[in-house]
């Protein structure tokens, strides 16, 4: 699943994690890289199990594989569902539209498709907790990465002091970018909380208006100053060395 081991420094709060995953495997290449990135993780091989566990000591945030053997995962989560408002997320290698649209619909707070990397169930956790809270990430106030700073509020965004004349999803993409910066963010991502097309769509729209971004930041792919493209896995926003 390329879940990387070794110690990795996280700023963020620990969440209460249940793990509900048959494999033994990939249960433990997770349980490894979520307990590094700081959360306590429980385990368990089966829905019911996981249930009774749910009732007993509910956690912060739910991982769910969809092929389980007890019972099937979308059974799962609307049992789930019926006992619990905790944050559900989904981890299966089942990418098949229609059924991420009734996993969604059934109640699910996001759907991860397999294989996928720890930073990646990791930012796409603390979103979801994010979201469960409350908490609005640009609520801090302007977002200053190297010489960008992003000001929400005015929807204005300046590079070195010189104002960008960026079109709305423009300044959304730089946003949304910036607030992750460091981390690389999959096209999936950007088309999910950008353009709000959680199923899918092409990945042309992100890379034509990368292309416009990075004209209006002065630089190109082929040398980049702010915009990274990690290839085959996405987009990462750092502000120059």
């Amino acid at each position: 699943m390329g879940l990387p081991s070794g110690k990795s420094r996280y700023r963020h709060l620990v969440a209460q994690l249940l793990l509900v995953e048959d494999d033994a495997a990939i249960r433990g290449a997770l349980i490894r890289a979520l307990t590094e990135r700081g959360h306590a993780v429980t385990s368990r091989p089966s829905a019911m199990t996981a249930l009774q566990h749910v009732l007993d000591s509910p956690p912060d945030l739910i991982l769910l594989d969809l092929g389980l053997p007890d019972l099937g995962g979308y059974e799962a989560l609307r049992m789930m569902r019926a006992i619990t408002s905790v944050p559900v997320v989904v981890v299966t290698a089942r990418d098949d539209e229609a059924e991420i649209i009734r996993v969604l619909d059934a109640g699910a707070d996001d759907y991860v498709v397999k294989p996928f990397g720890a930073g990646q169930i990791d930012a796409r956790i603390r979103a979801v907790l994010r979201r469960a809270s409350g908490a609005d990430p640009g609520a801090a106030g302007p977002l200053e990465v190297g010489g960008l700073r992003l000001d929400l509020d005015g929807h204005e965004a300046t590079l070195d002091g010189a104002t960008l004349d960026l079109s709305r999803r423009e300044f959304d993409l730089l946003h949304y970018l910036a607030l992750h910066a460091g981390q690389v963010v999959t096209r999936r991502d950007l088309l999910t909380h950008v353009w709000r097309m959680p199923y899918g769509g092409a990945d042309k729209t992100v890379d034509v208006h990368v292309s416009w971004l990075r004209r209006k930041l002065g630089e190109t792919a082929q040398y980049p100053r702010y915009l990274h493209t990690v290839r085959g896995v996405g987009i990462k926003l750092s502000p120059p060395p």
